[in-house]
Parts: C-alpha cells; structure tokens; sequence
C-alpha cells in the first residue's frame, strides 16, 4: 500500500496592524492557494508559488480578506457555534444509542432465558 501525500493550504500571515500579507511559507509537498485562481492547482517550488502571489487574481483575494475581516470574525463565530451544537447532537445521539444498545442485550438475555425454561412435550400424547 503507498501512502499519498497531500499538498499543504496557504494562509495568509497577519502583520502587526491586524491586516492579511503574504509571507512566503516553508512547504515540502507542494502548496494550495484558496484564492479562487486556480484551486486545483499544486505550487511545487516556492518560485512558482513566489510569482502566483503577485498575480492580479491572488492580490485581490487578500484585499478582499482585509476588508471583510468584521465578516470574517462574525462568520468563524457562527461556525463555531454550529459545532458546539452538533456536538450536542452527536454527544444526545450517542447516549441513546448506548441505552438502546443496553436494552436490547437485556432483552436479548431474557429471550435467551426465557426460551430455555420451554419444557418440549409430546403435542401428539394429548386426548
């Protein structure tokens, strides 16, 4: 079996005024831009990552990142509490299934016991 390794995902670094730059990260197996120029695309080397970044199509990605940063941080909110829901959900689901899970062996049981304690009489012996 041969494992197949997956390029990393670029993300924008921020400076100090709380704005996206890019910074040119260090990567081994190769590099995915989410900017929408090409997302299928894989950046082997980082010259060729180097020029994409200074595309027309990527510096529009950061400037619009830096304007909908308010948008940004109201949407990762949002994310985050749907995930603390469906935890809830999944966390509900879970402790049913394990009671149903119990009810089920315990039911099991009593067919199992109950199917032993048959007494097998001759129906052809009766008047």
């Amino acid at each position: 079996m041969e494992l197949v390794v997956e390029p990393d995902n670029y993300m924008p670094s921020i400076d100090e005024f709380g704005n996206y730059v890019d910074k040119m990260p260090a990567f081994k197996k190769g590099l995915m831009c989410p900017c929408g120029s090409r997302k299928d695309k894989v950046y082997e080397t980082t010259t060729m990552f180097s020029s994409h970044i200074k595309t027309k199509t990527h510096q529009k990605w950061i400037a619009d990142l830096n304007l909908n940063k308010a948008n940004l941080y109201i949407e990762n909110k949002d994310l985050n509490n749907l995930v603390k829901n469906q935890r809830l959900i999944i966390a509900k689901a879970e402790s049913e299934i394990n009671n149903l899970r119990q009810t089920i062996t315990y039911l099991t049981k009593q067919l199992n016991n109950s199917e032993t304690k048959v007494v097998a009489t001759n129906l052809l012996e009766f008047d």
